[in-house]
């Protein structure tokens, strides 16, 4: 199933495919790493097989981290931003690979308790750069990591809107900016929408992330996401009304993933 539904989001216009073995859920319970391996590794050894796009894995654990890697990834997506487990600094440096590193306080089963912040970008920025900084120290270069705040991870509603916002805050690390904002409970708890009414609201914080700064949005619904995120990067990168020289030569990159940070 997690093979077939990959290969959909390819062709629904996905970019790279986001794989993982353990629920960040809030309040979900941790998973040993062999069960996460043997989660994730037989997805990442047949897509590789199958697929052109990147494969990140999205794992707290060095071991699962290298694993992964040596099977065929590309990306390692730690949401918790190195906190967890240290060595996948040194595992991504070894493979050349890329890094994700998030922001989040505590765990999935108590990052609820976390949610008071004396000044709430500050805080996240001060932490992804300490992120930072740990994965350069073990020799990952910092144009091989993006940032992401965490949207829902040790925020409340209302702080998952002001850092939408104020996204591009973020821009003065260096860092490519991911974010993952779909079908989050934030959604529900601000507006009242189930988890089956939130599409719409995925695909607005989607546009919203994208025009503040943000080169990759996690989703699920691809299709409907990359048309919206294609419609906002052309605005983005929109002229001033001027006409190109000769016919033809208007070039507008299609996505945000193939365009370096600003």
């Amino acid at each position: 199933m997690a093979v077939a539904r990959a290969e959909q989001a390819i062709k629904e216009g996905a970019d790279l495919i986001d794989i993982g073995g353990e629920s960040t859920r809030p309040g979900a319970p941790p998973v040993e790493e062999e069960e996460e391996l043997a989660r994730v590794l037989p997805v990442v050894e047949t897509l590789v097989r199958r697929i052109e796009a990147p494969i990140s894995i999205d794992t707290q654990k060095g071991g699962v981290a290298r694993r992964a890697l040596e099977a065929g990834a590309q990306i390692i997506n730690d949401v918790s931003g190195l906190r967890n487990d240290p060595s996948i600094a040194e595992v991504v440096a070894k493979h050349g690979a890329g890094l994700i590193v998030m922001h989040m306080r505590g765990t999935p089963q108590t990052m609820g308790k976390h949610t008071q912040y004396q000044t709430l970008l500050g805080e996240i920025i001060a932490s992804l750069e300490a992120s930072v900084e740990a994965a350069e120290r073990a020799g990952v270069t910092r144009d091989s990591i993006l940032i992401d705040p965490g949207i829902g991870f040790a925020k409340s509603p209302a702080d998952n809107l002001v850092i939408l916002r104020e996204l591009g805050a973020l821009r003065v690390l260096g860092c490519g900016i991911m974010v993952g904002a779909s079908r989050k409970s934030f959604l529900q708890h601000l507006f009242g929408w189930s988890l089956e009414e939130r599409m719409h609201g995925s695909l607005g914080a989607a546009a919203a992330a994208v025009m503040a700064g943000a080169q990759v949005v996690r989703v699920h619904d691809v299709l409907e996401t990359r048309r919206v995120v294609d419609t906002i990067w052309a605005v983005r990168q929109a002229g001033f009304g001027e006409r190109p020289k000769e016919e033809g030569t208007e070039h507008v990159r299609r996505s945000p993933l193939e365009c370096p940070p600003e």
